[in-house]
């Protein structure tokens, strides 16, 4: 018993601190002392298609319309916690982007360190070190939501989030980020 409390302990250590409660990653957030870092919502398959163009949706993964409901869950959530109005930033594929914008906080822009890591592993720590560096390069105070891949979540926390799973990362963002919540997908 003492040995699986102790791995449990390393383990939070390891995926970036023991978790705060849930209302106080809520307040750390709404605060700007947190940032909402969100996988986007459901879409089905895995990667892109090979003929996959940053700047055709028609060749990427996107979400259904059952999943883009998801995404309005989260703005309801969002504003349930007082949030009504944010940064959105996401990755500039249209199934992160499309997420974001169902949410309605506010006008999304396109962040290419959000940019899924897919087909790009060997930038992950790379482009996960210029994450951190724009982020806490913000106002503090900021209130911001990413939406972003699992990938790159993974690279940036070391969790596998599920789609549409949101992570409470406080501020300033760490390698690896310092969890304060996990929300499951609304």
């Amino acid at each position: 018993m003492r040995r699986s409390a102790y791995l449990l302990l390393l383990w939070l250590g390891i995926a970036g601190g023991v978790l705060a409660g849930e209302e106080q990653a809520w307040e750390a957030l709404r605060e700007g002392r947190a940032v909402l870092l969100l996988r986007h919502a459901i879409a089905p398959g895995t990667g892109d298609p090979a003929n996959f163009r940053l700047d055709d949706c028609a060749t990427q993964r996107n979400l259904d319309q059952t999943w883009r409901e998801q995404a309005r869950r989260w703005g309801a959530l969002l504003r349930s916690q007082g949030i009504s109005r944010a940064r959105l930033f996401s990755s500039r594929w249209c199934r992160a982007r499309d997420t974001a914008l169902a949410m309605d906080l506010g006008p999304v822009e396109p962040l290419p360190a959000l940019d899924s890591l897919f087909r790009a592993r060997p930038r992950a720590a790379q482009q996960s070190a210029e994450l951190v560096e724009w982020v806490n390069g913000l106002m503090p105070g900021t209130v911001m939501i990413l939406v972003s891949h699992q990938v790159n979540i993974r690279a940036l926390t070391g969790l596998y989030p599920a789609s549409g799973e949101g992570l409470i990362l406080a501020r300033p963002l760490t390698l690896p980020a310092r969890l304060l919540a996990r929300i499951a997908p609304p």
